[in-house]
């Protein structure tokens, strides 16, 4: 389900599962496991346990605030600082008056992190500019794959263009010697009429024009070119795959999504629990930029955008159209899809393009291939039975589910 073999940086801190679903119990290590997976995708990009980034440095704690003391505070920080609370109000002051956001986290999610940040304590970390923690694998082995295809594709360029230049030089060699050749064979007084005719003849250009045959064939090709050409800008009509419009603040996502791993559910806050994936508020952007680059050109304009309360005029790239319903949280909760499988290798974009064409084949393909998880999933028990009786233990894909039929995207 990953494109391109690549792991995003923006979804490997944890997959959609893990992000959305609550933390789980039963353990210390499925605690600090669930811990991990909320902790990269929600405190990251602001606090790392052993340094201080953004926010504080998380170790120890547990030792400097009860639990009951962190879980109020992690809902809401703001609450607890109007509160009057010394500690809080202290430590609001100390980071500037940098308000942290709020979370919808249960009380057992936050233990969960609490175990994680617990676990972590005293470890060796690298920590990003940005505020998030280095050291994700899956993220890391997909990038280096995905620069070894880049370096590999470059020596090929490179290869290319090297033989191409020797056949150019063999070429011109090739014509340097024969013209030499026919200089030294004119000198000669030997030559009879016959040898003479054979080395002054050129060749009639004239003649080949005039050519019946070769009329026909460039009269042919010329006609299939421009049949080809027009056919192919009639199916194009609507298609925007490629599609790479000018922002109005230079937002990269290979800087943020791939070298600093910022989850996509940072600042695509619903794309895990709604129909669509939200362009993030100047306010999120806030979270890093309120201490990080303030005196960025780029930045500034979200300042200005803010102080004036006026939203970021960003331009839509991936644009369906109105007949066709889409929900990202059913592909990316449900399905476990990973962003990359749509959107392309977007952790290396440094400006946004439609890097798949979404057309309704596109997507049909889709659902014919992809198989669906019905692993310890009842409602499916009847559906599969039925389904590997039928077709011989052909895979239960999204077509065999129903997912080919046209109600299913245009009703």
């Amino acid at each position: 389900m990953k494109k391109e073999g690549v792991v995003p940086g923006a979804t490997a801190a944890a997959t959609p599962a893990t992000v959305a679903a609550p933390a789980a119990g039963g353990g210390d290590a499925a605690a600090i496991a669930a811990g991990d997976a909320l902790f990269k995708g929600n405190c990251a990009q602001c606090h790392a346990v052993n340094e201080q980034v953004v926010g504080p440095a998380l170790a120890g704690i547990s030792k400097r605030r009860p639990i009951t003391w962190l879980i109020p505070w992690v809902k809401n920080s703001s609450k607890v600082v109007a509160s009057g609370d010394e500690y809080a109000v202290a430590l609001f002051n100390k980071f500037n008056k940098q308000q942290m956001p709020s979370f919808a986290l249960s009380d057992k999610e936050i233990t969960s992190i609490i175990a994680y940040v617990t676990s972590e304590e005293g470890k060796a970390s690298t920590v990003a500019t940005a505020g998030v923690t280095a050291g994700n694998a899956a993220a890391t082995d997909g990038q280096e794959a995905g620069g070894a295809e880049a370096g590999a594709g470059k020596y090929v360029d490179i290869l290319l263009i090297v033989l191409v230049v020797v056949l150019i030089v063999l070429v011109v060699t090739l014509v340097i010697i024969g013209n030499l050749m026919k200089d030294v064979l004119r000198g000669r007084k030997d030559l009879d009429g016959r040898d003479v005719e054979i080395l002054e003849q050129r060749f009639d250009w004239g003649k080949l024009y005039r050519s019946p045959m070769l009329r026909g064939i460039v009269g042919v090709v010329f006609a299939l070119v421009l049949l080809y050409e027009g056919v192919q800008s009639v199916m194009a009509v609507g298609l925007t795959q490629g599609y790479q419009p000018t922002q109005p603040i230079a937002f990269s996502h290979k800087l943020h999504a791939g070298e600093h791993q910022i989850n996509c559910a940072y600042c695509h806050t619903s794309v895990y629990k709604s129909k669509s994936a939200n362009i993030p508020s100047a306010n999120i952007c806030m979270n890093c930029h309120s201490q990080i680059k303030t005196e960025s050109p780029e930045i500034k304009k979200i300042y200005r955008a803010i102080e004036r309360k006026q939203p970021i005029q960003w331009v839509r790239i991936h644009n369906l159209p109105d007949l066709a319903y889409f929900n990202h949280s059913q592909h990316t909760q449900v399905a476990g899809l990973q962003c990359q499988t749509c959107h392309g290798p977007i952790q290396n974009m440094e400006v946004v393009y439609q890097y798949s064409a979404l057309t309704m084949g596109w997507c049909i393909n889709c659902h014919r291939e992809m198989p669906l998880n019905t692993k310890d999933n009842k409602y499916y028990d009847n559906l599969v039975k039925l389904h590997d009786t039928k077709n011989a233990g052909a895979p239960f894909t999204v077509s065999s589910n129903g997912g080919t039929e046209c109600s299913k995207c245009h009703y």
